[in-house]
């Protein structure tokens, strides 16, 4: 499936488009009534050209119809549940049925062989087992394949470590974040991640990361880090991955159709522009998402990987258009000032935004934490390294910032998704 070409991938996608849009139209009554609305009935939708007619789907009708008013199926053919972190509130949820399950360990299971991973590996996971689903992908694909997993889940960084050197693990599950804190506690304890650890790659994912991340994640552990994607609402982890050619995120088309649209208008867009990332599955059966807006900003390509693999590939999320931040008329993302301090000498990758209002007007202030060799530097030599990242943050994101220069360690760690921003003109 993985290699197959492009016009009897399409012929499968419309398929399963079709038998998904009838069972979701018969059983799921606001989609029904949507569909309804916008005059299109099961019958019209026989190919992936069709897909444009149907209506979208957004995280808000989650929340609208929890938790199981979104189902395709009989609750009793449900065997789990799984929910977004980070929201407040009612959690977004997600049934999945058995056949659920099963695709979705078929689609991580890829995600991890593309990484080098083979049933003699031994894969540590440290994402959450939980509601969320990282971890319960991660475990599933390296289940499918064979491999030895340990389930460490989250946390304990130094009960990690040692775990990491006495089992002889080879591969790392985690977000990006903590593959970074991983590496940089690694370091302090004198370990020698190529003569005492056993990794050779990571899966990383759940965050969105730059390139500069990635290239200091891979000279810090010394591994291959591949990026992944994936979301509660359409598989979890697995949905898109890297292989070892790490030139964009191979989707699993014969699951998922992706699309990029216009954010204004929901117009598609062709391959090679920047717009919002949309999903529709189609062969989940517990509860489908048609046409449903990820608010990802990223390109689609459809050409043929040296991998060898077909399957059209999505390239890095380069921010959101639901949390990008609009400061004094632009649009600014995170990952922008990240690809900028990353790359700077001097400081570690390690930030917050914190936005602000004064007299009417936006402020934006970007602290960043240094090095243990900047925070012994000279005041002058610190001065400059400051005046270098505010001039390139201006280059890149069009707007003036106060940058602040910290401690090291004086910004909060996670281990789970890295917190980025505080906008203070919500409060």
């Amino acid at each position: 499936m993985e290699c197959i070409s492009r016009d009897e991938l399409h012929k499968i996608q419309g398929e399963r488009l079709a038998a998904t849009v009838k069972r979701e139209y018969e059983n799921v009554p606001v989609y029904r009534e949507r569909m309804d609305a916008a005059g299109v009935k099961p019958e019209d939708i026989r190919s992936v050209e069709d897909l444009q007619y149907l209506p979208f789907m957004e995280k808000t009708d989650l929340r609208d119809y929890y938790p199981f008013g979104l189902l395709a199926s009989p609750q009793e053919e449900i065997v789990r549940i799984h929910g977004s972190s980070g929201t407040t509130g009612k959690p977004i949820v997600s049934g999945y049925t058995r056949n659920d399950v099963d695709v979705w360990s078929e689609m991580m299971a890829r995600t991890l062989t593309a990484a080098g991973a083979t049933r003699g590996d031994i894969v540590q996971v440290t994402y959450g087992l939980g509601l969320f689903t990282g971890g319960f992908g991660a475990y599933q694909g390296a289940d499918r394949i064979g491999a030895m997993v340990i389930p460490m889940s989250s946390g304990n960084t130094q009960r990690q470590i040692m775990m990491m050197k006495d089992l002889g693990a080879t591969m790392l599950c985690c977000t990006p974040s903590y593959a970074s804190y991983l590496g940089e506690t690694i370091r302090e304890m004198g370990i020698d991640p190529k003569k005492d650890l056993k990794l050779k790659a990571g899966c990383f994912g759940a965050e969105p990361w730059t390139e500069e991340m990635r290239q200091r994640i891979e000279q810090l552990l010394e591994i291959d880090a591949c990026d992944i994607y994936g979301l509660t609402e359409i598989a979890g982890p697995g949905v898109a991955f890297e292989c070892l050619e790490k030139n964009g995120m191979h989707i699993n088309e014969d699951h998922v159709i992706a699309e990029i649209i216009d954010p204004t208008t929901g117009k598609q867009l062709p391959y090679g522009m920047h717009g919002e990332l949309v999903f529709t599955t189609i062969t989940k059966t517990g509860m489908p998402m048609m046409r449903y807006r990820t608010h990802d900003i990223c390109t689609l390509t459809a050409d043929k990987c040296a991998c060898g693999r077909t399957l059209a590939r999505m390239g890095r999320i380069v921010g959101r258009t639901d949390d990008m931040l609009v400061i004094r008329g632009v649009n600014v993302f995170p990952s922008q000032i990240e690809s900028v301090l990353v790359g700077a000498d001097g400081v570690a990758p390690h930030y917050m935004l914190i936005v602000d209002r004064v007299n009417s007007s936006d402020t934006l202030e970007v602290q960043v934490e240094m090095t243990e060799e900047m925070f012994g530097d000279t005041v002058a030599h610190i001065e400059n390294v400051r005046k270098y990242i505010t001039a390139q943050i201006k280059s890149v994101v069009g707007i003036a910032s106060k940058v602040k220069l910290v401690a090291p360690k004086s910004i909060p760690r996670s281990e789970g998704k890295a917190k980025r921003v505080i906008d203070n003109r919500k409060l």
